[in-house]
């Protein structure tokens, strides 16, 4: 892609940071909360008015390409074909609305489903991971994934959402992992936990579910530059729709596959 994937990356950073902005400037103050299907999944005026901050600056640079996203008129599903845009304004609005700063403002560019570029912006922790079609940076740092090989000795985040799961089966997740693995984390924002992998201050992450596009495109793509390894559970290249998502610095992929059967 070249030229095309950093001008998407630009258009992905700007994006997010304006997103991210919006979201912090209404962080820790009074907001209506609204619940969704499930009573822990919520949405909140800050979500809706970050995502049109976020929508403005995409159209700015590409006003006719498909939006995706988690959020009211956003599209549900990416489009097979040609160029599309992936939002989360808010990736962890449950941390946000307890005053947690372990949120985030996500974008990706896909074209034809594959990702060229993504941003994923933590404003309340002042971080800021981008990629492009090749690298992956945070805070204009190149990034890499860990280098750590023994199990025991790594921590492994799940990016699966208690709501999403009957509560039997996501304990018995957190179990297996726990087995073979030293350090087991859950951070309640998945893009954010992809960034920690891409950037090796967490190991690696997994689901046994299929994410929504929102919540894996970006961070994928900042761990498969970071130099990582993104798969589904059982072993196949991830992507858009892929059953479950299993990503690491490489290392320990064959371990957390085994686990996760």
């Amino acid at each position: 892609m070249g030229n095309e994937a950093g001008e998407r990356a630009g258009i992905a950073e700007r994006a997010a940071s304006a997103g991210a902005d919006r979201a912090l400037a209404l962080f820790r103050g009074e907001l209506d909360v609204e619940t969704k299907a499930n009573p822990s999944d919520v949405v909140t005026e800050a979500d809706r008015d970050a995502q049109r901050a976020v929508f403005d600056a995409i159209h700015s640079g590409y006003p006719d390409d498909p939006i995706v996203g988690e959020e009211d008129d956003a599209l549900k599903e990416v489009p097979e074909e040609g160029p599309a845009w992936i939002v989360d304004p808010i990736d962890g609005t449950a941390n946000y609305v307890r005053g947690n700063p372990i949120w985030c403002t996500s974008v990706a560019a896909v074209v034809d489903r594959e990702a060229v570029a993504g941003a994923t912006i933590l404003p309340a922790l002042g971080e800021s991971y981008v990629a492009d079609d090749s690298t992956a940076r945070l805070n204009g740092e190149p990034i890499s994934v860990s280098e750590r090989s023994d199990p025991a000795a790594a921590q492994v985040a799940t990016t699966l959402w208690w709501g999403f799961m009957e509560g039997e089966n996501h304990v018995e997740t957190i179990g297996r992992l726990g087995r073979r693995f030293g350090d087991i984390r859950r951070f309640g924002s998945a893009q954010a936990t992809l960034a920690m992998v891409a950037s090796g201050t967490v190991d690696a992450a997994a689901s046994p579910i299929t994410p929504n596009s929102w919540d894996s495109v970006a961070g994928v793509q900042l761990i498969r530059n970071a130099g990582g390894v993104v798969t589904d559970i059982h072993g196949d290249r991830w992507e858009v729709g892929s059953e479950g998502l299993v990503a690491s610095n490489g290392h320990l992929h064959d371990a957390l596959l085994d686990a996760m059967q």
